[in-house]
């Protein structure tokens, strides 16, 4: 076989043309010790905090404690594959997560790995886990309403996009519940939705992904899961994650909502790897950064300025509280970086009002402004009513004579509370929403029989749609409750309670006829 020297040649000639000298340098420590999800590392002596770092055994980690003759590192994955004595390599990068439109639709770790077993998750696009919130000259003021589709939230602590309300309550109070609605009421609209499940059961997280799959609401939310089973370091960085991935679409100029359930749990991960670190405690053993740990991540929601494209990301953060403990340590940070909370309290809940709004304890710092001017209008003084009527049913447990007048305020709010309970998944239309807060303040369900309010506004909604369509259509073009739409809804009102007295009526009378018989 004869060789070609002018062959040899050229293909030395391209390769030499082709060669590029690149000089890959890492830092490399050792692990001097390791357990429960953290790494103590020397020899790491420029490595910068939030950095991430590779283990040989092929795990992530994240530097966490910068010291004077180690690192610490919290591991992002299996500790129980790293030894002393391992090789630890620097990246030079920050820890970053992967975001983009492939994401929507997928169930994935705080790292980025998908965990639904639908493949891998394709993108170029990376984002940092920590990023700089917007500043004041970088956002406008909340106006925009976020429906949630709870007439109870919707009507008296509204949300607007780019504002953070706070869900808090004991546990199995329902606070999940609200978040999940009002992911499933932003169907067909231009909201991209984001559930950080944060050291919640497996179970819990899977109940909750099946609920949006059956409800159409995957088609645009992505699930980033750190169940209870993970190591702390994913629970502590899985909310900042989330926001990571929703700042990607904010950034675009689009609309977001994220929901983080709950950074109490988030918090207790913070605590357990800051004790690990021998970092000092502070009240209740939490660090004394876990108000900066919160109020970082929180900062993140913002409505931006028009020049910075007018995106949005609105953060439900969830708050598990120790029998209605409101006044503990986290709790009361949360509720001084937030701009309103919904407080759910147990006994409402168990007396069968739900959602177990506490009108009195609930608030929103944005009020009216993140209300359609219709719902402004017929919502205005529910908040005071529904407050005086607690007041008086304490009163009237004393069981004193009432006058008329009192004892009819009692009766409307009586059927008020009936009015406000909604069965889940199940969010109403804000124009829906409208009509029934109208009907019920203006006492067109007084004389209905308490049970029977929920059928008499199902009935209500129903002779709207069917026979009054155009009152309807115009709140819902509008936005607004003009005085031509508000004369049509009265007269379409005073027919239907005819009607429903005349349904009644006959119904009594065969009751009794077949009482009789």
């Amino acid at each position: 076989m004869k060789f070609k020297a002018d062959e040899i040649a050229s293909v030395i000639q391209k390769e030499i043309e082709d060669f590029k000298g690149q000089i890959e340098t890492a830092e490399v420590g050792r692990v001097v010790e390791v357990g429960d999800g953290i790494a103590r590392v020397v020899g790491l002596s420029s490595a910068m905090a939030g950095e991430m770092v590779q283990f040989s055994s092929g795990s992530m980690g994240m530097c966490f404690n910068l010291e004077e003759n180690s690192v610490g590192v919290i591991i992002l994955g299996d500790y129980l594959q790293i030894q002393e004595g391992d090789e630890v390599k620097t990246t030079g990068e920050l820890l970053s997560v992967p975001v983009g439109d492939a994401m929507i639709g997928r169930v994935v770790d705080p790292l980025g790995n998908p965990l639904d077993g639908k493949g891998p998750i394709v993108t170029s696009e990376r984002r940092p886990l920590e990023t700089v919130a917007p500043g004041v000259a970088g956002r406008q003021p909340v106006k925009q309403p976020l429906q949630t589709g709870i007439k109870a939230v919707d009507a008296m602590t509204p949300i607007g996009r780019g504002q953070r309300e706070l869900i808090i309550g004991d546990r199995k109070t329902g606070k999940t519940a609200i978040a999940l609605d009002t992911i499933i009421n932003q169907k067909g609209g231009d909201v991209i939705c984001i559930y950080v499940g944060c050291g919640q059961r497996n179970a819990n997280i899977a109940a909750v992904v099946e609920a949006l799959r059956e409800n159409g609401a995957m088609d645009y939310s992505i699930v980033v899961a750190a169940s209870a089973s993970d190591p702390a370091p994913l629970q502590y960085i899985a909310p900042y994650a989330g926001a990571s991935m929703a700042e990607y679409f904010m950034y675009q100029g689009k609309h977001t909502l994220c929901v983080y359930d709950d950074l109490t749990k988030q918090a207790q991960a913070y605590r357990q790897l800051s004790l690990l670190m021998r970092r000092p405690p502070g009240r209740e053993a939490y660090p004394g950064d876990v108000f900066y740990c919160h109020s970082r991540l929180l900062e993140r929601a913002a409505k931006l300025s028009d020049e910075h494209g007018g995106g949005s990301m609105t953060a439900l953060p969830i708050i598990e509280t120790l029998e209605g403990e409101v006044s503990a340590y986290i709790p009361t940070n949360v509720i001084s970086i937030t701009d309103g909370q919904i407080y759910l309290e147990p006994d409402l809940f168990f007396a069968g009002v739900r959602p177990a709004v506490n009108v009195g304890i609930s608030v929103s710092r944005v009020g009216g402004n993140a209300q359609t001017k219709a719902m402004k209008k017929v919502a205005g003084s529910l908040r005071l009513d529904l407050a005086a009527f607690r007041e008086l049913e304490a009163f009237a447990q004393l069981g004193t004579e009432l006058d008329k007048a009192t004892q009819q305020q009692l009766d409307r709010g009586y059927r008020m509370v009936e009015l406000l309970k909604q069965p889940q998944y199940q969010p109403m239309h804000v124009a829906d929403q409208v009509i029934s807060i109208y009907a019920g303040t203006k006492g067109y369900f007084d004389q209905v029989p308490r049970p029977r309010v929920a059928e008499a506004e199902a009935e209500l909604l129903q002779f709207i749609r069917d026979e009054k369509s155009e009152v309807r259509d115009a709140i819902v073009e509008t936005g607004q409750l003009s005085e031509e739409t508000e004369a049509q809804l009265k007269a379409a009102l005073d027919e239907f309670k005819q009607r429903w007295a005349a349904t009644s009526a006959a119904a009594q009378e065969e009751q009794v006829a077949e009482a009789t018989a």
